[in-house]
C-alpha cells in the first residue's frame, strides 16, 4: 500500500511540474526573441570523444563528425527554434564540421565562423582565452536577430559551470558578465 502511495505522489508531482517547466522554457524563448539572452548549443551527436590524432579542422575525414541520428537531432533543434517563433537567427559556429554540420542542419539562416567557440579539448591551455573571448563577445552582442552559438561541451562548461549534453541549449543572460547567468536549458526533443 505504501508503495502505491509513493507512486500515486510523484505521479502528482510530475504533473504539477509539467505546466511550470513549460512557462518556464516559454520564458527562455521569450528572452531569446527579445535580445535578454544567448543560446549556447553544444553540437549535435557525434560518437566518441575528442578528435583522431591526424586532426585537420579544414578536412573533416580527420575528424568526428555528426551521425545520421545527430543530424536528425540537429534539424530537431531547427524545428524547435520555429516552433518557438524563431525562423532566422544569427548563427555563430566552432570551425569543426559537427559544429558547422549542427548549425548548418538547423536552417536558421547563414553560419558564420567564429574560432573562438572551437574546442579547446586537446589543448586545455587555449581554453582560458577562448573563454574570455566568448566572455567580451557576449558582453557587447547586441543582437538584431536571436543570438545562437554552437559550440563544444568544453566551451559551455568553462564558460557556464554546465556540462551539457549533445545537442543541449544553454541559454544565458544577455549583456553577460564575469559570473554569466543560465536562465535555463532545454534539451533536444
Amino acid at each position: 500500500m505504501t508503495r502505491w502511495i509513493v507512486i500515486a505522489l510523484l505521479a502528482l508531482g510530475g504533473l504539477a511540474s509539467g505546466p511550470a517547466q513549460a512557462e518556464d522554457e516559454a520564458a527562455l524563448w521569450q528572452a531569446l526573441r527579445d535580445g535578454r539572452a544567448a543560446v549556447l548549443i553544444r553540437h549535435a551527436l557525434a560518437p566518441g570523444t575528442g578528435d583522431p590524432a591526424a586532426f585537420d579542422v579544414g578536412d573533416c575525414a580527420t575528424q568526428r563528425n555528426l551521425s545520421e541520428e545527430g543530424r536528425a537531432q540537429a534539424r530537431r533543434i531547427g524545428d524547435m527554434f520555429r516552433a518557438n517563433g524563431i525562423d532566422t537567427a544569427t548563427i555563430l559556429t566552432s570551425q569543426w564540421c559537427r559544429c558547422r554540420d549542427t548549425a548548418t542542419e538547423m536552417a536558421l539562416g547563414p553560419v558564420q565562423d567564429a574560432p573562438f567557440l572551437n574546442s579547446f579539448f586537446a589543448n586545455r591551455g587555449d581554453g582560458p582565452d577562448q573563454t574570455a573571448a566568448l566572455r567580451a563577445y557576449l558582453t557587447e552582442a547586441e543582437p538584431e536577430a536571436p543570438l545562437v552559438l554552437v559550440t563544444h561541451q568544453v566551451n559551455i562548461t568553462a564558460l557556464t559551470d554546465h556540462f551539457p549534453r549533445s545537442g543541449e541549449l544553454v541559454f544565458v543572460e544577455l549583456p553577460v558578465s564575469d559570473d554569466p547567468t543560465v536562465l535555463g536549458t532545454v534539451e533536444t526533443r
